[in-house]
């Protein structure tokens, strides 16, 4: 290959990809590699495209996602409306994520204070550990 061209191998090794996570991405549209006999040969082109994917999905992107940004900036003369689109994405993904983390953080909330009734329990300050793991009111029945 040409300095101007990669196999499949050099963008699986230089991205930490499989190859088989590469020809997924030729088959849902991302990358376009042309073929010398029966070998891909992908073009600096395909490889924009590959780092753009995996950048994408590192942000948590859908595939069709992915597709729609590459697609504007392929097509895109002035890139304010590509620019303004990855700011609606980005944002939406924030949103996502914001309200992941709150979930995670009340659901240690909820583990924080188990731990500490099962503690009490095992310590004997909440009575006898024998006759109830957590209480009734916590969501676990009886032991």
């Amino acid at each position: 290959m040409n300095e101007f061209t990669y196999t499949i191998t050099d963008l699986a090794r230089e991205f930490g990809l499989t190859t088989r996570a590469i020809r997924f991405y030729e088959d849902q549209g991302l990358l376009a590699p042309g073929r010398v006999g029966r070998n891909r040969v992908y073009s600096h082109r395909d490889r924009v495209r590959l780092k753009l994917t995996v950048r994408g999905k590192r942000l948590g992107l859908s595939l069709s996602e992915i597709r729609e940004l590459i697609e504007m900036y392929d097509a895109a003369r002035d890139e304010q409306a590509q620019i303004e689109r990855l700011l609606e994405v980005l944002a939406r993904r924030r949103r996502l994520l914001e309200q992941q983390r709150e979930d995670i953080e009340a659901v240690l909330a909820e583990i924080d204070a188990f731990e500490r009734q099962c503690r009490d329990l095992l310590s004997g300050r909440a009575g006898n550990p024998k006759k109830s793991v957590v209480n009734a009111n916590s969501g676990f029945a009886k032991a």
